[in-house]
């Protein structure tokens, strides 16, 4: 895991495009796909990448609160947002080492609710937030657009010790990851 180059950002943007067509998620909002394309690029959050043998397979973006944050309200709230495999490499523990990852930066961040929306339809996603401790939060569901409903999900994390020691969230699987 690392942080994203500047230079990379239109080629994150369009495995984030690939990775959510692949999964049939952009039918019911095509018009997501440019907002897929652009996150990052304001320097509003920071892009996370996996790489594999020197490719990037994958990303996920911490955004922290900011007024047009979708379900954080408040200075203490970042956003998971993309989580996004490229297709032909998902299923090897990409996606998990990126939600750790994630929670990981947002810890070191300070922050002390991290929230996100999913489609109904990402279920492996769901499943991935689920073992890293996120529940449901039904009353930040949300419709961004007709016919597109977003389930919202949040995760507590723990502060800073009083020492300078960081404190890490439990991790319920921590089976070791193929992605560097």
């Amino acid at each position: 895991m690392r942080d994203a180059r500047a230079g990379e950002l239109a080629g994150i943007g369009e495995l984030r495009v690939a990775a959510y067509r692949a999964g049939g998620l952009l039918s019911a909002n095509p018009g997501y796909a440019e907002v897929l394309r652009g996150l990052g690029i304001s320097g509003t959050g920071e892009v996370l990448v996996a790489e594999d043998a020197g490719r990037i397979i994958g990303t996920v973006m911490l955004e922290p609160f900011h007024r047009f944050s979708e379900i954080a309200r408040s200075p203490g709230e970042a956003e998971v947002r993309a989580l996004a495999v490229a297709p032909h490499a998902q299923h090897r523990g990409a996606g998990r080492a990126l939600v750790a990852a994630v929670i990981d930066r947002a810890t070191l961040k300070g922050v002390h609710h991290l929230l996100l929306s999913a489609q109904p339809a990402m279920t492996a996603a769901q499943h991935l937030y689920r073992l890293a401790g996120f529940t449901r939060l039904p009353e930040l569901d949300w419709r961004p657009a007709p016919g597109l409903s977003l389930l919202a999900f949040g995760l507590v994390l723990p502060q800073e010790a009083a020492s300078t020691d960081r404190q890490r969230p439990e991790r319920r699987d921590t089976s070791p990851t193929r992605i560097r």
